[in-house]
């Protein structure tokens, strides 16, 4: 009698893993997408932690473990929305690169951040927040304001030791600040009142092309 040999059991597929950390992420965007957008419509105050749940299509302990509360979620919707419009690698020093052309970069996505309708109207909204609840200011200030201030000082740090600019250390966060100050400009003030004029991209692009040549001529090597 011939025996044949035991047919071996086909291998076990691999066990299939979840995404994990990317669903977390996933989920992470959703609510401060949902929380920026719920804000900007309805306020600060009016706006709960189950309305950015619902919307996020998230469950509210999701919500919890990922900010903890309504103010850390504030800030880092903020934090957030700046990073897309104006992301850390703007703020990195190739080696060669222009630094115009780099401040310019810069100043088109801050001034396209700045003059945007949701930054309005978070700027609108905290002078009405800064009474009720200063913590709340200073997460703001923190999450945008600061953020694009320190990472501009990192890039002119860079370009003083290259010797591209002359600025004394005790005045580095000073001539960040005067940037930024100047990127604003009237139209800015105007907009944060309502009482814009109309402008086109060709004036925009002067106004930052201006500000930069002047930031650099005030800040040139001697």
């Amino acid at each position: 009698m011939v025996r044949h040999a035991p047919v071996a059991k086909p291998a076990a597929a691999p066990r299939q893993h979840g995404p994990g950390r990317p669903k977390d992420l996933g989920k992470r965007a959703a609510v401060l997408d949902a929380a920026r957008r719920l804000f900007i419509e309805q306020g600060y105050e009016r706006v709960s932690m189950d309305q950015i749940s619902s919307a996020a299509g998230v469950s509210k302990l999701t919500v919890y473990s990922h900010f903890g509360d309504k103010a850390t979620l504030f800030a880092q919707a903020i934090r957030a929305q700046c990073e897309t419009l104006i992301p850390d690698e703007l703020f990195i020093a190739d080696t060669g690169a222009d630094l115009r052309q780099r401040l310019e970069a810069i100043g088109h996505a801050f001034f396209q951040l700045i003059t945007s309708p949701e930054a309005l109207a978070t700027q609108r909204a905290m002078q009405d927040l800064a009474n009720a609840d200063p913590r709340l200011s200073q997460l703001f200030w923190c999450a945008g304001p600061e953020r694009v201030m320190t990472a501009l000082g990192g890039l002119l740090q860079v370009h003083i030791d290259r010797g591209d600019l002359d600025i004394p250390p005790a005045a580095l966060s000073r001539a960040s600040s005067q940037l930024f100050s100047l990127l604003k400009g009237e139209l800015h003030a105007r907009m944060t009142c309502g009482v814009a004029l109309p402008c086109d991209q060709a004036e925009v692009d002067a106004h930052i092309a201006a500000t930069v040549d002047f930031f650099l001529r005030a800040y040139a090597p001697r």
